[in-house]
């Protein structure tokens, strides 16, 4: 199946920027591009040669681009049906959005049109964030925290326009959002392909890659308003609006995102049935407001870790490697979204424990 790489960020943020380097640098690949403001969007346009009847823009390096006037839906089996003919050649898409669209809808073409499934692999989502003026595009904008929350990978660009305690702060604040996506500065555009492309995102796998200060944050000992019987190993509350302290926040503002996330872990086995009830449950009720989340499960009556994800009300599940001789199972979930009844969720699942 042909990856799909999902390029977003807010208005401003460097995507263009981003976009030029992939199109013109020899990297080999034959890449499609499908934009939704080609027009306003302004790449270099003495590098491009359009067919305006088609609305494909040939590179000088063989990449393409299209541009979105309808559905997503319709690029898509049109780039497909292009393709299939000898029209055009291309072995990878990506997909940038305009910076004002929520990144959901889009990765979710990918899981509800079969055509669609059956020959594009959506790999991830990249999402890029002013250095400069991020903080502030946080606050007065909730789709640029539903870009941050989506993220895979999360580039922040204009470094060079802000202090090292700025930055610090901006990454301390989106690393709350998302913990799961690996930040990195970019300035004009120079990241590295391999950040870009092939991160198998959206592949279920044994590996929950959530940023190990997020989970040391919550290992300080302190006490829980209520007793839930058994440990986890992480205090599984917002960091954002903690009422105390945790070591790693002195000198960072607090700010009340509406896109948070939580982790839950605990090394007692879930109950098969139970869970599945109550995570059916939860993403018929909350599904719209859960971006994505991702767990490493230990289930009753399997030897083997079982792996999950999610966008919205879209999950699946597949089962990993063994446990090992020594290992202790265990489960960790890493749940991201629009003010999630955070209680609800950990209490539920943690009635789903044998």
């Amino acid at each position: 199946m042909t990856p799909v790489t999902i390029l977003t960020g807010f208005l401003g943020s460097g995507k263009t920027t981003l976009l030029k380097r992939i199109l013109t640098e020899a990297h080999g690949m034959k890449i499609a591009v499908i934009e939704n403001e080609f027009g306003e969007e302004n790449i270099d346009n003495e590098i491009l040669v359009q067919d305006r009847a088609e609305q494909i823009v040939q590179m000088s390096n063989g990449c393409i681009c299209c541009t979105i006037r309808g559905d997503l839906v319709q690029a898509l089996s049109d780039l497909i049906s292009q393709r299939d003919a000898g029209k055009l050649a291309f072995d990878r898409v990506v997909i940038e959005t305009t910076g004002l669209a929520n990144p959901g809808p889009v990765a979710q073409t990918f899981f509800i049109d079969d055509e669609i499934a059956d020959r594009y692999r959506l790999d991830a989502v990249i999402t890029l964030v002013d250095a400069k003026y991020g903080q502030q595009q946080l606050d007065d904008h909730e789709v640029v925290q539903r870009q941050v929350g989506f993220a895979d990978r999360l580039f922040l660009t204009k470094g060079d326009l802000v202090s090292a305690d700025d930055m610090a702060d901006l990454k301390h604040r989106i690393g709350h959002m998302n913990p799961r996506a690996p930040q990195q500065v970019v300035d004009f555009g120079q990241a590295d392909l391999k950040d870009i492309f092939d991160i198998h995102g959206f592949n279920l796998n044994d590996k929950l890659d959530i940023d190990p200060d997020f989970l040391a944050a919550g290992e300080h000992g302190h006490d829980h308003d209520h007793d839930h019987g058994h440990d986890h190993g992480d205090c599984d509350h917002d960091h954002g609006q903690c009422s105390h302290d945790h070591g790693d926040d002195h000198g960072h503002a607090h700010h009340d995102d509406a896109i948070k996330s939580f982790v839950f872990r605990s090394e007692r086995a879930f109950d098969p049935a139970k869970l599945e009830d109550f995570l059916g449950s939860i993403l018929q009720v909350y599904g719209e407001r859960l971006l994505r989340y991702k767990g490493v499960l230990s289930m009753r009556g399997i030897d083997r870790r079982v792996v999950f994800q999610g966008v919205h009300q879209m999950m699946g599940s597949d089962v990993g490697t063994r446990w090992q001789a020594g290992e202790t199972p265990n489960s960790k979930m890493v749940f991201i979204g629009v003010e999630l009844p955070k209680d609800i969720i950990l209490q539920g699942l943690e009635r789903c424990l044998v």
